[in-house]
């Protein structure tokens, strides 16, 4: 009878406490597994974005430019490569509109500038919804060594208004009296989780 009762027992209270322990700290670092899973997913659209983006730069580069005007008969037009200059605008124009959130962007946005500077030189646009608000800087565009570009995506993924910054830079060098546009080898960013 004694041992009919011994191995009908249930869990001690202790025994269950443990037991609810272990399940609380595996929850609780699954909820960080996946957090940072979901944010660093996220990223990607940034780095992948920056990727394109430096590429674009360096095939507009790479792009023969001439003179528009009629060549005279007899005479010759020297091509020309250079930097597209810098966009005058951020695609989405304000932080708030990614605050937190994806943004829907219009070709329009994308449209700014010309043959020369802007998006419509880099001819890079986005059609999918962006967590990220993205720029083009450039210092000279004259085709010079020395001429440097920067893409830069910001985001705000926990929508707190601090931005995190994501940064891709390219710089025109020259060797043996060929220039070519070099880009950096990794993405510069800053507070990536934010």
């Amino acid at each position: 009878m004694i041992r009919k009762l011994r191995s009908r027992r249930g869990f001690t209270l202790v025994e269950l406490m443990i037991v609810v322990a272990i399940v609380g700290v595996l929850a609780a670092l699954a909820i960080y597994g996946v957090r940072k899973y979901v944010a660093n997913a996220k990223t990607t659209e940034a780095r992948m974005a920056l990727g394109r983006m430096s590429k674009d730069a360096a095939t507009a580069f790479n792009r023969e430019g001439m003179d528009p005007n009629v060549v005279k008969l007899g005479e010759t037009a020297t091509g020309s490569s250079h930097l597209c200059g810098a966009a005058t605008n951020t695609v989405p124009a304000a932080a708030a509109n990614i605050q937190g959130k994806k943004y829907q962007s219009s070709p329009e946005e994308w449209k700014q500038g010309d043959g020369s500077s802007g998006w419509a030189c880099l001819k890079f646009s986005m059609a999918d919804p962006q967590y990220y608000m993205y720029s083009y800087t450039a210092t000279g565009s004259t085709g010079a060594t020395g001429d440097k570009f920067s893409c830069i995506a910001n985001g705000d993924l926990n929508g707190d208004t601090t931005l995190s910054t994501f940064t891709m830079a390219g710089e025109i060098q020259e060797v043996n009296g060929v220039k070519s546009v070099t880009i950096a080898p990794n993405i510069k960013d800053e507070q990536p989780e934010e």
